[in-house]
């Protein structure tokens, strides 16, 4: 393990997105807020001393319109990722503030376009507001802060209650407790000790070679996810399916990858296939990930086409599928690059 202050002359740069984090009270309940900049340099103020002298320095970039990240979507993510790719060499790592209830979302979504980081990119957030009591924003701030500065760090990561987490890899895990977070595929990248930033290099993502940014320049490709439940009908499949804005689709199989022993479905999936929609399979279990050829229903994925999405979340499979669609590339690319490990979504735990 190891921890490393940064001591450079590059400042962290915070993006404020909108989210819990910010939001005050209304007579609705909370509301997205602005005016972030002078309520975090007064949270900031009342750390003790000598964390604020340890504290990067830092430079705020707010949004004008902040928002709920439940109204979040591709497109804003878009947006951070030019932002951040814009002042790359500006700064020595970046902290987006976001909303938690599509946070995992934006990571995975940043991880695919911002491939061959070489400094870190920390989203975080909070399950309650800068300043309200009992609130776990300013230690999620100050941990993200200090993981920001690290040199060692080369991946969009999550920090969320005193603990360090792969983007590509985390999921929303609990409404209300202050770790907010679970990566149940991949272990912790780091830790707060005793408010130090503490990493473990050996889980950390190294890419090889310079920044390799993938900006969104093709329109967002429509993406849906299809999950399994006892009883789905084949007619309601095709209906969803028959959809030619469609062009891929994360189905979450039962277990290992198993299907319905229903000949009806399986030809609703293997004519989608045929007529060019991208299909991949994930296991609605939240750890482990699928193999198909463990039971004969799951067998049929391989027959019709589907691709294995191994162990990766619903969020980062759906992110990575949309990101490749919006490439141009053929289908044996696209192929080999979804099976591929672009920024340690998928494979195997480290021992």
């Amino acid at each position: 393990m190891s921890s490393t202050n940064y001591d450079g002359a590059l400042p962290v740069l915070i993006i404020y997105t909108g989210g819990t984090i910010g939001m005050r009270e209304s007579d609705r309940g909370l509301v997205a807020a602005g005016d972030f900049e002078s309520r975090m340099a007064a949270a900031l103020s009342t750390l003790p001393p000598d964390r604020q002298r340890k504290l990067p320095r830092h430079v705020l970039w707010e949004t004008t319109r902040p928002i709920d990240s439940s109204s979040a979507t591709p497109a804003d993510w878009r947006a951070l990722t030019r932002m951040i790719a814009e002042r790359y060499r500006e700064f020595a790592g970046f902290v987006l503030l976001h909303g938690t209830d599509t946070l995992a979302w934006c990571a995975s979504s940043l991880a695919f376009q911002l491939q061959g980081l070489s400094k870190p990119v920390v989203v975080t957030g909070a399950q309650k507001p800068l300043g309200a009591t009992d609130s776990d924003a300013l230690d999620n701030l100050e941990a993200s802060l200090r993981f920001a500065a690290q040199a060692g760090l080369r991946e969009v990561c999550v920090s969320f209650g005193g603990r360090l987490m792969r983007g590509c890899r985390a999921r929303k895990w609990y409404t209300e407790s202050t770790l907010g977070f679970e990566t149940p595929n991949w272990p912790l990248l780091g830790e707060m000790v005793d408010h130090a930033p503490i990493l473990y290099p050996g889980r950390c993502w190294q890419a090889q070679g310079a920044p390799r940014f993938e900006l969104g320049t093709h329109p967002l490709p429509e993406v849906v996810r299809l999950p399994l439940w006892p009883g789905i009908r084949a007619q309601d499949v095709t209906r969803w399916l028959d959809d030619d804005q469609i062009k891929g689709v994360v189905i979450e199989c039962w277990g290992s990858g198993n299907l319905p022993e229903d000949a009806a479905l399986h030809g609703v999936l293997a004519r989608a296939c045929a007529a060019g929609k991208t299909m991949v399979a994930i296991s609605q279990c939240p750890v482990g990930g699928i193999h198909p050829g463990t039971y004969a229903t799951g067998q049929t994925l391989t027959e019709i086409g589907i691709m294995s999405g191994d162990d990766m979340t619903p969020e980062a499979a759906h992110s990575k599928l949309a990101h490749l669609l919006a490439q141009d590339l053929s289908p044996d690319e696209l192929r080999q690059r979804f099976l591929t490990p672009l920024v340690g979504e998928r494979g195997a735990f480290p021992t």
